[in-house]
């Protein structure tokens, strides 16, 4: 509730009568009372919403003037709003064309604070590059790391593809420094971001299974269908292969299965592709063998043959 109240409070000046309906959600911080979400409190924090996400609170864009795009990541998301300063009654007010969010994929909690940081500075630059194409605009974080993304001398692999997705805003680009607490309008979306599922407006498709290597040998097909046919003898390999077939009919097997086979089972580790088996980890797929001489001869392919080979990342 507090991380809502400071992204809406971000934008009072754009709310009418805020400190009036967000007075009963600011006692929910009181760590002294309890909290109890009232009707009173559940239609002030719906009022809220429905204001932010109003058509009015909304400033239509001018390519004319300097867009400034607040950008901040965390552990759980990324979050950016866009912002413009037009001139409203007379006096410059400063308001949000458009706010994104998406969660974290599979893949990124292994950056670091600084790379997530110029990951989402890359993720918004593609979603906005219909309004910042050929604007000045000003990028706005509260990571020093972005300000030496474009002239990073030794990047990693991710820094220099995302280096050379950047070079096409140039000089139109500039970045700005602000502390995180006054950063509340992209802190709020980051921790609150939305699911990547095609319903969110900065939806980014995901592979099914995500390659991370590939491994090259000349194995061929004789040695596949023996590991098929020695499925058939080995209990466990047998009643995988059944229950994941996609025409099972008898989901009940899986009581059958060895205590830690079932445990891998029931976390979803086994997948069946063209009648192999292969276990899955969080980082590696592999084929599932059962006698020794099938693992003898799959290690020799994969590792001595002349024709093996592994690209991985």
């Amino acid at each position: 509730m507090q991380t809502f109240l400071g992204f809406a409070g971000y934008y009072r000046q754009h709310i009418k009568d805020f400190s009036k309906i967000a007075k009963s959600l600011y006692k929910l911080c009181d760590k002294q009372k309890g909290y109890e979400m009232t009707e009173e409190r559940v239609k002030a924090y719906e009022e809220l919403k429905n204001s932010l996400r109003n058509a009015p609170f909304l400033l239509m864009p001018d390519g004319k003037l300097c867009f400034k795009l607040y950008i901040d990541a965390c552990g759980e998301g990324l979050g950016a709003p866009l912002h413009q300063t037009q001139i409203s009654n007379d006096k410059p007010v400063e308001g949000p064309i458009c706010f994104i969010s998406r969660q974290i994929k599979p893949t990124e909690p292994r950056y670091g604070a600084s790379q997530m940081e110029c990951l989402c500075l890359v993720w918004a630059l593609e979603k906005f590059h219909y309004h910042l194409d050929g604007t000045i605009f000003d990028v706005i974080t509260d990571c020093n790391a972005v300000k030496s993304l474009s002239n990073m001398k030794t990047p990693n692999r991710h820094m220099l593809r995302w280096q050379i997705a950047i070079q096409e805003y140039g000089g139109n680009m500039t970045i700005v420094n602000k502390s995180g607490n006054i950063h509340k309008n992209a802190y709020g979306l980051s921790r609150w971001s939305l699911e990547n599922t095609p319903e969110n407006p900065a939806w980014v498709p995901q592979e099914e299974n995500h390659i991370e290597g590939i491994c090259v040998t000349d194995i061929g097909t004789e040695f596949f269908n023996q590991v098929k046919e020695s499925y058939k003898i080995d209990k466990n390999f047998h009643i995988l292969s059944q229950l994941l077939m996609k025409d099972c009919k008898d989901p009940s097997l899986s009581s059958k299965l060895d205590k830690i086979w079932k445990k891998a089972y029931d976390e979803g580790r086994f997948h069946l592709l063209d009648g192999i088996l292969y276990h899955r980890t969080k980082r590696t797929c592999v084929m599932s063998l059962s006698y020794r001489n099938l693992i003898s001869t799959t290690l020799h392919e994969c590792h001595d043959s002349v024709a093996s080979g592994h690209l991985s990342e």
